[in-house]
């Protein structure tokens, strides 16, 4: 069978509580939204996304889709999944295009929502997200793949312990204090970047 337009999903709450009653809310989805999650779990491999949407049941973050399952045509699945973008490894790190970014070192991470961070006070000539890209940008960015689930790609930077320590000092321009004490106090090593195309 070709791909529809749109399939009938029945999308639930997958949130980990002792005993919760979530409602199950039915609506009509967007095939290509349905498969955009999908790659978000499985990247491009078309037997496994074939399976899900054979099965009818798909677990993205927290939330539980199911639909009757259907046998689709390669050849509709094959055009869908190239109409995706692919990872381009020879693409470099643009500042300007980066959207989130998470620190990283040990076992906690420290997530940087570019919004919050790229707010200032009157007296501020930058924001601590503008420093946090300046130093970024001082050396490569190593390109890790493309993220389905962010519709960004993704790329590694390593932070030495100097570079660490001026983002740590540059925490004070943060206006939320949880999460300027968050950058302040976790030990981190290096920094995943998200940059749209």
């Amino acid at each position: 069978m070709a791909l529809p337009e749109t399939i009938r999903v029945k999308l639930s709450s997958e949130t980990a509580e002792a005993i919760s009653i979530t409602p199950v809310v039915v609506q009509d989805l967007a095939v290509r939204e349905l498969v955009e999650h999908m790659l978000g779990v499985a990247g491009k491999d078309e037997p496994r996304i074939r399976e899900m949407l054979l099965r009818g049941t798909l677990v993205s973050g927290g939330s539980r889709f199911r639909w009757a399952g259907w046998e689709v045509e390669p050849e509709s699945l094959r055009a869908m999944l190239a109409s995706f973008p692919d990872a381009e490894p020879g693409r470099p790190f643009r500042p300007d295009g980066c959207i989130r970014a998470v620190l990283r070192g040990g076992r906690q991470l420290v997530e940087l929502p570019r919004e919050a961070l790229m707010q200032k006070s009157w007296f501020q000539r930058t924001s601590f997200w503008e420093t946090f890209l300046a130093v970024v940008a001082e050396a490569r960015c190593d390109y890790a793949g493309y993220s389905y689930r962010d519709r960004a790609d993704r790329y590694l930077r390593e932070l030495s312990v100097s570079e660490a320590a001026r983002l740590q000092q540059e925490a004070a321009r943060v206006k939320f204090s949880t999460l300027r004490d968050r950058i302040r106090s976790v030990a981190f090593t290096g920094a995943e970047l998200f940059a749209a195309r």
